[in-house]
């Protein structure tokens, strides 16, 4: 630890603590930190590989973590009171997710032996403790060869790190604070929970990391430079997997594409999306150009080869004429795991040469029996046809022919009297109002996708209806976005990005609540002029709108 004393003080500073209450509270957290990794290295031959690297890596990213609590605002949903009660909790949490963020490599990467040959029971013990019991004077390091990573494994090590005590401190009164620490040093998402302190542990491991590759010379030019990002671009990709329509297999215009022979993603506009998700999470050092992604996910072993040796596959998606540029899982179950509903995979085969097209031969329509022309004069309507056609009793009776109904004779038709022309049809009915959203396109794409498809609910039945107009705009409910996969605060933030979102102030919640069949519910308010179909006469105008 005297070799991160300097880290220490600002740990100590950022915490806002006396040194009494600090070396109370967190003191005891370092040491055993401390304690546990000891003097190991966090890689064999890549970022922080010097000896005590897993050490000031864990306190490096706990700084910066706890640093980043500063600007976030836990438990938003709940009372002033509540919220003070709860942030130092969260603020502590937090750094002991930062903290233990890469414990999970001690149990996974390598084995440690002492000078007799024993080897150290990781899950047993600290590896400060398990010497002290030896008498060890030195130790070796050995890595296992073709390592996985298991991020799950950190848990078992938490309870070496963190006391009980601790973790019932930060579970008093709350439910969340546990189970959202738990999810982020395993790396298993809070389903419809945004994670607040595992995007700030995600977002300081990438930004010490990448200062670290920068830092050190020796690293320049290994090709190992950049692959802790393996999992940042997994992430991204599973987290569009499950909330974005655009990447839910075998649809209309869909990023991925399922067949018996694997799930295909089309490359590079696979690549732009995981480029801007992460963009949005403000990673530091992200692949910038496609090119870079695949190397990482090939060397990974996330995407395969073809048999001989080429990167990218061809595929020949129902909705392609022509063969598209494609990547290859290893596994489907890398994406689709969890997805709900489970998708099915097409019938055919989707890999292909290049260049390959698609033929398509259909039987030529039958031309349809030409209908009598009506007489000059006679008003005639699409609709009188279609209604004409489909009748039933044009469908049994056909007419007989003119030419064989009897003619009467002279005299009885100069007694009747002439028949009136039939009345005109009437006109078919004005067509409703078609709505479609309209939005800038820098809009977030999975907003933009979400809220599209809200805004055409309003095209059908009222009942079916997602969204409802206001006097200030559209009224769109919170749990309309979840349902689609969209965060209520990734969807507030993007809105007011393009300054579309009404109720957007700075001294106020960005939520109103509004009535909605019937019942109050909380929601956004879309200004109304981003949608077509609307009258923006009879909205009142946003004065109170976010300049």
């Amino acid at each position: 630890m005297a070799s991160a004393d300097d880290l220490v003080s600002r740990i100590r500073l950022c915490f806002g603590l006396s040194r009494d209450d600090f070396d109370a509270e967190v003191q005891p957290l370092l040491q055993r930190y401390a304690s546990y990794v000891h003097l190991l290295p966090a890689t064999a031959d890549n970022y922080f590989s010097s000896p005590a690297g897993l050490l000031n890596l864990g306190l490096e990213v706990a700084f910066y973590s706890l640093q980043g609590t500063d600007a976030h605002i836990f438990s938003g949903r709940s009372t002033i009171s509540a919220r003070r009660q709860l942030e130092p909790r969260w603020r502590l949490a937090t750094f002991i997710g930062g903290m233990c963020c890469e414990l999970h490599r001690v149990l996974s990467h390598l084995i440690v032996t002492d000078e007799a040959g024993g080897e150290w029971p990781p899950f047993l013990a600290p590896l400060g403790d398990w010497l002290a019991s030896r008498s060890a004077s030195r130790y070796f390091v050995r890595w296992r060869p073709n390592a996985t990573e298991s991020r799950g494994l950190g848990v078992f090590a938490l309870p070496l790190v963190v006391p009980g005590a601790t973790l019932q401190y930060l579970a008093q009164d709350n439910s969340v604070i546990v189970p959202h620490l738990l999810s982020s040093i395993s790396g298993q998402p809070v389903f419809r929970d945004h994670n607040v302190l595992d995007a700030l542990v995600r977002r300081s491991l990438a930004l010490v990391i990448d200062r670290n590759l920068q830092a050190n010379a020796d690293r320049y030019g290994v090709p190992q430079f950049g692959s802790h990002f393996e999992r940042y671009l997994v992430d991204a990709m599973r987290r569009l997997a499950s909330g974005s329509p655009s990447w839910f297999p075998n649809r209309e215009k869909s990023r991925a594409w399922l067949g018996p022979d694997g799930l295909f993603l089309l490359w590079p506009q696979a690549a732009h999306d995981v480029q801007a998700l992460l963009e949005a999470d403000q990673l530091a050092g992200i692949p910038k150009a496609p090119e870079t992604m695949l190397d990482l996910l090939l060397e990974a072993g996330v995407f395969v080869r073809q048999p001989d040796g080429a990167s990218t596959w061809f595929v020949l998606p129902p909705e392609l004429k022509t063969a598209a540029e494609a990547v290859k899982l290893a596994s489907p179950a890398i994406l689709l795991h969890g997805v709900a509903p489970p998708a099915e995979p097409l019938a055919i085969s989707l890999a292909c040469p290049p260049g390959a097209t698609r033929t398509t031969q259909k039987p030529p329509p039958t031309a349809p029996a030409p209908a009598p022309a009506p007489p000059p004069g006679t008003q005639f309507s699409l609709l009188d046809a279609t209604q004409v056609a489909t009748s039933p009793a044009a469908r049994t009776s056909p007419s007989p022919p003119v030419s064989q109904t009897p003619a009467p004779p002279p005299a009885v038709v100069a007694d009747q009297a002439v028949p009136s022309p039939p009345p005109p049809p009437s006109p078919p009915p004005a067509a409703a109002p078609t709505f479609k959203l309209n939005a800038p396109m820098r809009l977030n794409p999975a907003v933009r996708e979400a809220l599209a498809a809200i805004v055409n609910t309003l095209n059908g039945p009222g009942s079916a209806a997602a969204a409802a107009p206001i006097a200030a705009g559209l009224f769109v409910p919170l749990v309309e976005l979840e349902v689609r996969g969209v965060q209520p605060a990734l969807a507030g933030r993007a809105l007011a990005d393009v300054r579309l979102l009404v109720h957007a102030r700075r001294d106020g919640p960005a939520t109103v609540t509004a009535d909605f069949r019937g019942e109050p519910t909380i929601g956004l308010v879309v200004a109304p002029a981003c949608i077509d179909g609307f009258d923006l006469a009879s909205f009142e105008p946003a004065a109170h709108e976010e300049p």
